[in-house]
């Protein structure tokens, strides 16, 4: 029903700067909340960003490196990450939930896209 495409990921020095883009597919009418989390080899993962159909966002961090933003006329949301720090280097996935033609809620993923940074 819905799909996510990451792109936007590479290979940056520390305190350079990545925008990512997740664009979404299929039911996108349906979609109510999106995100970004990231996982590391070995560590859990972790929620960066989530932003809501209406535009508001919780950050799991307050240090002002990441800005998340949706884009619904074009069924994207971008990340924009800056003074990116080796400590951030992850897989970043793209993530939403939407409604089934059944009622149900459904979470899916995207298929993430590699952030390195080095120092």
């Amino acid at each position: 029903q819905v799909q996510l495409v990451e792109s936007g990921g590479g290979l940056v020095q520390a305190g350079g700067s990545l925008r990512l883009s997740c664009a979404a597919s299929g039911s996108t009418f349906s979609i109510n909340t999106m995100g970004w989390y990231r996982q590391a080899p070995g560590k859990q993962r972790e929620l960066v960003a989530v932003i809501s159909r209406t535009g508001m966002t919780n950050y799991a961090r307050s240090d002002g490196r990441i800005t998340i933003s949706r884009d619904n006329a074009k069924n994207t949301v971008h990340l924009q990450m800056n003074s990116l720090k080796p400590e951030d280097t992850a897989v970043y996935l793209c993530s939403a939930d939407y409604d089934n033609d059944d009622g149900s809620q459904v979470f899916v993923w995207g298929q993430g896209t590699q952030v390195t940074v080095s120092s």
